[in-house]
């Protein structure tokens, strides 16, 4: 698949998921990321590959935006459902599995660079979450946000290590 419709496809569900929770609809949000891990997958050549990339993606945004809200640094405006109730909205578990489908695609030049891909993580992981928090709504950092900012660094990046280290084996 073109790397370049990956990009712009993600972008769009991006801006769809966190609108949609930033106006308080979550399962409309859900849809966006569905919309786009639907025609993902249609067009995948390496689908065991991609369902382990979004299912070792989701788990980890459970542990990661689970522990940033249990820990009160982050609160979003459309909480439920959660999973686990009172840890990370369905919605945002959707776009880390969207999220785990530009690994193969247009974030593969990261694939096996887990340096690289821990630091993009570091960076663009905050970067997000905050641009989903001053543009949509859909995310706020409790003051004072800098556990929230550190968090969310430590935890992509790490993230990002593991993903990228999963995206360069074949499925």
């Amino acid at each position: 698949m073109n790397a370049w419709i990956n990009f712009v496809g993600y972008q769009l569900a991006w801006f769809g998921v966190v609108a949609a929770a930033g106006r308080g609809h979550p399962g409309l949000a859900c849809a966006a990321a569905g919309g786009f891990i639907a025609i993902q997958m249609a067009l995948s050549d390496r689908r065991i590959l991609d369902l382990r990339l979004m299912l070792t993606a989701v788990v980890l945004g459970v542990s990661i935006d689970g522990a940033l809200s249990a820990l009160g640094w982050i609160q979003y405006a459309a909480p439920e459902p959660a999973l686990p109730p009172g840890g990370a909205p369905l919605w945002i578990l959707a776009l880390w599995g969207s999220f785990a489908l530009t690994l193969t695609r247009s974030l593969a030049w990261l694939s096996g660079r887990v340096r690289w891909a821990a630091v993009f993580g570091a960076l663009g992981g905050p970067i997000a979450y905050w641009s989903a928090s001053r543009g949509f709504h859909a995310v706020r950092f409790l003051p004072p946000s800098y556990p929230a900012a550190g968090g969310l660094a430590i935890g992509w990046s790490s993230a990002m290590a593991i993903l990228a280290r999963m995206a360069r084996r074949p499925a």
